[in-house]
């Protein structure tokens, strides 16, 4: 009996101390449960669609022996709702040796699905860029927003025109239509290039331009043009040239023409003492005794000619054939006329050319204003004269004014007095400076004087010549 208690204890022994060697062994192995997860510990998921767990599993796992073969029961706690949008947690929880052992996995719902658009086409239609794309209609899809047609954008490139519209999860979508044009959208081509450099002139003629589109379509007839050159007036002007179809759709080209001034020869101051004898308002009645006078002495002067009496216009002819030099004056004389604006200026002045080509065969280079440069019958159109005396510059004209006055423009009547204001204005010239006198050929009295201008000019050393545009302008102060 005693013998049997023994062997009793000793096999308890045994079991006790196996227990504790596993004990030990657990304990050095660190045995605990390992998850592991099938995909990644975040996911990803479409809203609106099906999701699936893919699920984990745990089996123990230890330092000395690794992983067993068996798989610990796991539960898992939580839910997507793919409906909406947002981030959920997924929980998966295993018990071991008295404990509870979790790990988790996050799915991001999001709406990642861009809308469809879809172009719908009407048969046999013809599509005319002139009378505009008549829209053929679409409709726009969303998985989440549903219908998105009222949010399409439409905008006409070079391709064609594109759709574009964007759900609220910011995802877009951009459709290409190709309309199947009969006439397409065209291109302007300008001749001569976006840029023209010309010379100030009274005339611009723009050279061209070709409306073509890629079909082939001659579309020039339908450009129209905006914008306007001043061509005496230097500067940088723009013109536009455009088509613009039914819809208020517009192809445009742009053209900038710059007006640079012409040359003007500089002015030479003559070396010998000179008299430049000059003559306003003609030709009239004793025009035709002026020349004779002027021929007696083979004296030169110059002309600023009006059309105010035309029988006397053979005068124009006969003083240029006799070397004298021809003028613009001015076609009326009527200076609320003339002054009105710079249009109405360069209107009169080329009357008044027209009428010396007709008589002479060549248009002149010089011209005196209507009252000088320095006039201020003008002033009811503020600065003119300071514009005006730019652009003829500008034009490639030389005008002239005066330094003696003979004062028969109405401060005398006397022969007499106007040699006398004539000498006298000479001689209180500076030294060396040529005198530019101004007369009236169409005072009877001041023509009477000439001669005895001319006798007294010979016999103190001047010579008589006439103006052409390197002659000292004898410019007055501009005061308008």
């Amino acid at each position: 009996m005693v013998r049997q208690f023994g062997k009793q204890n000793t096999l308890i022994s045994l079991i006790c101390g196996l227990i504790l060697v596993l004990a030990l062994l657990v304990a050095i192995d660190a045995r605990h449960p390992h998850f592991y997860m099938n995909g990644e510990q975040t996911l990803q998921a479409e809203q609106g669609q099906p999701f699936e767990d893919p699920g984990v599993y745990a089996v123990l796992s230890g330092r000395i022996f690794g992983d067993s073969d068996r798989r610990l029961p796991v539960e898992t706690s939580g839910t997507v709702d793919t409906s909406i949008a947002g981030d959920y947690v997924l929980s998966y929880r295993t018990h071991f040796f008295f404990r509870d052992y979790v790990c988790r996995r996050t799915v991001e719902v999001r709406d990642r699905t861009a809308p469809v658009i879809v172009l719908f086409q009407r048969e046999n239609y013809q599509v005319n860029w002139l009378d505009g794309y008549d829209e053929e209609g679409y409709r726009a899809e969303d998985n989440i927003d549903g219908d998105l047609t009222a949010q399409v954008r439409s905008e006409e490139t070079a391709d064609g025109i594109v759709y574009t519209v964007s759900d609220r999860a910011g995802n877009s979508t951009a459709v290409l239509r190709r309309p199947n044009y009969t006439v397409a959208r065209p291109e302007i081509y300008l001749t001569g290039g976006s840029e023209l450099y010309v010379k100030a002139d009274f005339n611009f003629g723009d050279p061209g331009y070709l409306a073509v589109d890629r079909l082939g379509n001659d579309m020039t007839a339908y450009v129209l043009c905006d914008g306007k050159v001043i061509p005496y007036r230097t500067g940088t002007y723009e013109l536009g040239y455009s088509i613009t179809n039914a819809v208020g759709q517009t192809v445009r080209a742009v053209r900038t023409v710059t007006v640079e001034p012409q040359q003007i020869p500089g002015t030479i101051e003559p070396e010998e003492k000179t008299i430049y004898l000059t003559f306003d308002d003609g030709p009239g009645p004793d025009t035709e005794r002026l020349l004779d006078v002027l021929d007696k002495y083979d004296v030169k002067a110059t002309f600023f000619v009006t059309a105010s009496q035309p029988r006397y216009f053979p005068m124009i002819a006969r003083a240029f054939e006799a070397g004298h030099k021809i003028g613009v004056h001015t076609y009326s004389h009527d200076y609320n006329r003339i002054y009105e604006s710079e249009e109405a200026f360069f209107e009169d002045f080329l009357r008044m050319q027209d009428v010396i080509l007709r008589q002479t065969g060549s248009y002149t280079d010089i011209l005196r204003f209507p009252g000088g440069s320095s006039n201020t019958v003008s002033s009811f159109s503020p600065g003119i004269m300071t514009r005006l005396t730019d652009e003829v510059r500008s034009l490639g004209y030389q005008y002239f004014d005066w330094n003696v006055l003979s004062g028969d423009a109405g401060e005398t009547t006397h022969t007499s007095e106007v040699v006398q204001n004539v000498i006298e204005g000479i001689e209180g010239l500076p030294e060396g400076k040529a005198a530019v006198v101004l007369q009236h050929d169409s005072k009877r009295f001041s023509i009477d004087a000439v001669e005895k201008i001319i006798q007294w000019g010979l016999e103190n050393g001047y010579t008589f010549r006439s103006l052409d545009r390197t002659s000292p302008p004898a410019h007055l102060a501009v005061v308008n």
